[in-house]
């Protein structure tokens, strides 16, 4: 084992939850004012997650406005607080890159029973 590895394992959370691509979530994200630090949450549909070990990445996407606004966490992030499950989707893609050009209805996720 190397020393990379060894720093890796150190800083891994191991209250993450498990959630897949087309889940609902609710990242909750500590923001810091001034000298006062407060949760921020941020919920939307996870399209995509990439990598794996302590480099883990997912993308939440939401519509804010009639707008879409997409945001790319890092996982093991110590500005994560918590994160919340909302809803399992099902579907049938690894990535949900098709949701960009959709709004309304056409971009629900169908919800897994």
């Amino acid at each position: 084992m190397n020393l990379i590895d060894i720093i890796e394992k150190e800083n891994i959370k191991d209250n993450v939850p498990e959630f897949d691509i087309g889940d609902t979530v609710k990242v909750f994200v500590k923001i810091k004012e001034g000298n006062k630090e407060r949760l921020q949450g941020y919920e939307g549909i996870v399209i995509a997650r990439k990598n794996g070990s302590i480099r883990e990445s997912f993308t939440v996407r939401r519509l804010s406005f009639g707008i879409g606004v997409e945001r790319t966490f890092p996982l093991h992030s110590p500005k994560i607080d918590h994160i919340d499950v909302l809803k399992k989707g099902k579907v049938r893609r690894a990535k949900l890159f098709y949701l960009r050009e959709r709004t309304g209805n056409a971009a629900k996720v169908k919800e897994k029973i």
